[in-house]
């Protein structure tokens, strides 16, 4: 990676990493502390821990294309103010409704896609699925914080003091996005001339899209689907709860260790349909076996630790795929969609998993994730990989080029698809397709290493 986008993709983990700690820090204890709010029942309980799900799926896709026009940054901000503000209101709570309107607002700070898009725009195509990773482990270790830290906190100052805890972290999320985040300039060949709905509907017809969509559906699905008996079972096997997080933190590390090798072949050596094919497979392998032997301790502790592996890199895929994919100018678009299958399949892998163990117990429950994950399968056999185009650092030293004029100019060559440009740092991403020609570059710009 260049200097830049190692900048860039440092910056957006440390965001990930504090938006996200700030939301599971609420995971392991609201729950337990509902009895003190008026009117608490487990049916409003429920609702105040999905609720903020609810609200991040609706507005995936709106908040994602409006980023397509107005750009990443004030929607991210906007959305990092909403999630601050719905704190607010659930700290001040004294009714379990309250909290309900509060975990709502919060959820309206949806910019889970708009931050992938970002993510997108300052990284080129052979390092956007490294950088995925990257912030899917910067999202592991908040998880593995946040157990932690959660109960922590809530213990010393309360589930209020806990909510405002989360808006100082969304507010500190804001100053990252203004000063660390680069601001880039991104245009595309037709993307401006493209309508809102018209991304929309491209994105929604577009068959090898939506099998990363139903990819990304079913795979929040099946971690949601076993996480509801996964932590009684450790439970079972004698590892208390203050503890679960002496398993996880190491597993997800050593998960994603095990996963960079994979992400090698598979960017290095055209290996990204093998590899992401024989991820999905593993899950459905390891999902059956576990209706037989997850009651068996080190098995169970195996089994989690072949799932996160497997998912990590589905995960970091997944997004990366989505990006190459897309039509040009409709990144937020598109994430926004993708986002939305993601929330949904993490609500609908929740409810059934319920529903299946409370009805048929452990086993049925992991046949049906496994089944899922065979349906998957069948779908993605299929898949088409983007064609690989060409991404080029473009810097230039002197003349008058600003990001208007480089970006009329570059995108006006035959061959060019879309540029990110870094104004204030002279330097831009160049992505172009096999019948373009460096030779036609204009005098002043330079391609660099």
């Amino acid at each position: 990676m260049s200097a830049a986008e190692r900048r860039s993709v440092a910056s957006l983990a440390t965001l990930y990493a504090f938006r996200m700690l700030g939301l599971f820090m609420l995971l392991p204890v609201l729950s337990l502390y509902a009895s003190e709010y008026d009117h608490s029942t487990p049916v409003l309980v429920g609702l105040a821990l999905g609720i903020y799900g609810l609200g991040q799926a609706a507005l995936q896709v709106p908040l994602g294309m409006l980023s397509d026009r107005i750009g990443r940054k004030p929607v991210i901000i906007a959305g990092l103010i909403l999630f601050a503000a719905g704190g607010v209101v659930a700290a001040s709570a004294d009714n379990i409704v309250t909290v309900i309107i509060g975990r709502l607002l919060q959820g309206t700070g949806a910019i889970a896609s708009t931050l992938t898009a970002l993510l997108a725009d300052l990284t080129r195509e052979q390092h956007r699925t490294k950088a995925m990773a990257t912030i899917g482990l910067s999202i592991g270790v908040s998880f593995a914080v946040a157990m932690v830290l959660g109960p922590l906190v809530a213990s010393e100052v309360g589930v209020s003091g806990l909510f405002l805890s989360t808006s100082i972290l969304a507010v500190i999320g804001v100053f990252i996005t203004l000063w660390l985040v680069p601001t880039p300039s991104t245009a595309s060949v037709n993307g401006d001339s493209q309508s809102l709905r018209g991304l929309l509907v491209r994105c929604l017809q577009d068959r090898n899209l939506m099998r990363l969509n139903i990819g990304i559906f079913s795979l929040h699905a099946m971690l949601m689907a076993i996480f509801v008996i996964v932590p009684s079972l450790l439970e079972e096997q004698g590892l208390v709860a203050n503890d679960h997080w002496k398993m996880y933190l190491p597993v997800m590390v050593l998960a994603f260790i095990a996963m960079v090798p994979l992400i090698i072949y598979a960017e290095k050596y055209n290996g990204m349909k093998t590899t992401f094919l024989s991820a999905i497979a593993a899950l459905v392998l390891t999902l059956f076996a576990s209706a037989w032997l997850a009651q068996e301790f080190w098995y169970l502790i195996l089994m989690i630790a072949l799932f996160f592996t497997a998912f990590n890199l589905l995960e970091a895929s997944l997004p990366s795929l989505v990006s190459k994919t897309v039509c040009p100018g409709g990144k937020g678009t598109a994430m926004g969609v993708y986002s939305t299958f993601q929330f949904f399949g993490a609500f609908c892998g929740g409810a059934i998993g319920g529903g299946l163990l409370g009805r048929w117990g452990v086993s049925v429950l992991f046949v049906g994730a496994a089944v899922l994950g065979g349906i998957w399968l069948i779908v993605a056999w299929g898949m088409a990989v983007p064609p690989k185009s060409e991404n080029m650092i473009l810097r230039w030293n002197f003349g008058d080029w600003d990001a208007v004029n480089l970006r009329d100019e570059m995108l006006s060559l035959p061959g060019a698809v879309d540029i990110t440009i870094l104004e204030s740092e002279r330097l831009a991403y160049f992505r172009a397709g096999p019948d373009f020609n460096p030779a036609t570059l204009p005098d002043g710009i330079q391609l660099s290493s």
